[in-house]
């Protein structure tokens, strides 16, 4: 027995059979308590949390089955186990798929409560984590936590209402950071796949030997490694909503999978002739203008027009800065809630050199900018002082590219490579990306969306020392 208190509830109508089943659980050194009727349960289970509820399946005013379904409604996160004198393998069926953890038959042995209860509290762990997950992805994905009011954005929450009912395949573009994630589990919770599981994979995380195993599972022993069967993301979506980052990074063979079970809504797990069939929304995400991809024959074009029913474009931060002041108070609500400190906003300097940053990294970044400086800040409001140290330095602001400058900003050429007229631009976006993780290299290539070797690669090339930085600091 654990040694914390076990809270258990015990319902029977038989009040000897109650009283010593909570003299039983008493004894084991639980919080025990014994009441005769399901009324009295549920008024009970109102006013206090339980992690276990033991009730006999024949009650007075409505049977044991009925009260399971009121407490699974109620209070998913408790373990049920259900307790009868009269049992029967219809029943022992129906319990445990209506939810209950266990099925015992009286008159029970203790060596038999004392199992049920084990196994109880471990399901109640599970049911507790599912039901904080659940709170958590209904939070974090909650319409309300896309903010702007760029015209932009309002056509995407407009977009987000019309096709959330429906299972429409959605494809969203924009470069990495721009909040893709957050607009895909705004659409799964607006929906009425809300209570059902939703599933997020970035493709381009997966190494291309792994991603079939990772997207459709596979069985034991189909190829080195695998020990044991695993379920895909198809397969843990079902039901509910699957988000693909990063669609642009699939091979041409995952490519033909994926428009297979976009079309049937059936697939094979790796090693098995087994065919599964599942109900899943997909949403899609990439980075790259997928029309140049098919263009060039690195991406399908069936695949394409399969995917693109519904388009939604987000833009980078960099050109909707009329929305830095909102997201920029609105990320610090959420450090004043995560810190318990309560922040009055910021100071006119800080707020100009953040309206005049690029954002390289997109939201993502100025995320991560108001949560360092809501940390290291001594006082009620965000100074210059608590921002990173790039974002004060002009020439950082000036150097980064600016998609949309018009011919005008061009200024006089200077006949070169283009590989060497974008080694100063791709040098200065990598020391600013840099600084905004603090220099964590698994972080950076994160943000800039690519592989840490790449990374590597590319800081060795641009003559980017780390160790510089750290002399320096």
């Amino acid at each position: 027995m654990a040694k914390t208190k076990t809270s258990i509830l015990i319902i029977d109508d038989d009040q000897i059979v109650a009283d010593s089943l909570a003299a039983f659980f008493k004894a084991e050194g639980c919080d025990a308590l014994a009441v005769y009727n399901p009324t009295a349960a549920l008024s009970e289970l109102s006013n206090k949390d339980y992690q276990v509820v033991l009730t006999d399946l024949n009650l007075p005013t409505m049977t044991g089955i009925e009260l399971l379904r009121q407490i699974k409604q109620l209070h998913p996160s408790t373990a049920v186990i259900m307790l009868t004198g009269y049992a029967a393998i219809e029943t022992a069926v129906e319990a445990l798929r209506t939810g209950a953890v266990d099925f015992l038959t009286k008159p029970v042995v203790d060596d038999e409560l004392r199992l049920a209860l084990t196994r109880a509290l471990r399901q109640h762990e599970v049911l507790k984590e599912n039901t904080t997950l659940r709170t958590r992805i209904a939070t974090t994905h909650n319409l309300d936590n896309i903010v702007g009011s760029d015209p932009r954005m309002r056509s995407i929450f407009e977009t987000i209402n019309a096709v959330a009912p429906s299972r429409t395949t959605v494809l969203m573009t924009g470069e990495s950071g721009v909040g893709k994630s957050l607009i895909a589990g705004a659409i799964h919770q607006a929906s009425p796949r809300a209570d059902a599981p939703y599933v997020e994979l970035a493709c381009g995380s997966i190494p291309e030997t792994l991603l079939e195993s990772e997207l459709f599972g596979h069985t034991k022993g189909s190829f080195t490694g695998a020990h044991a069967d695993k379920e895909g993301k198809f397969l843990a979506a079902d039901g509910g909503t699957l988000f693909l980052d990063e669609i642009n990074s699939a091979s041409p063979a995952m490519q033909l999978k994926l428009l297979r079970v976009l079309q049937e809504r059936k697939f094979e797990p790796v090693g098995s002739n087994e065919t599964i069939e599942v109900d899943v929304r997909v949403i899609l995400a990439t980075n790259q203008p997928l029309e140049a991809l098919v263009a060039d024959g690195s991406f399908r074009q069936d695949l394409y027009y399969r995917i693109n029913v519904v388009k939604i474009e987000v833009p980078p931060l960099r050109d909707r800065t009329a929305d830095l002041p909102t997201l920029a108070a609105h990320f610090l609500d959420q450090q004043s809630e995560e810190l318990a400190r309560h922040f009055v906003g910021f100071t006119d300097e800080a707020m100009n050199y953040l309206r005049r940053y690029q954002y390289p990294g997109n939201v993502r970044e100025l995320s991560n900018i108001i949560e360092r400086a809501a940390v290291l800040s001594k006082g009620l409001t965000i100074t210059a002082e608590d921002l990173p140290p790039h974002l004060l330095d002009p020439t950082t602001q000036e150097t980064l590219p600016h998609p949309h400058d018009d011919d005008s900003s061009v200024g006089t050429y200077t006949p070169m490579t283009l590989t060497e007229a974008l080694r100063n631009p791709e040098r200065q976006i990598i020391l600013a990306a840099l600084a905004a993780n603090d220099w964590n290299r698994t972080a950076t290539a994160e943000v800039l969306d690519i592989n840490r070797t790449t990374l590597y690669k590319k800081m060795k090339s641009l003559n980017i020392d780390p160790d510089d930085h750290a002399q320096a600091g």
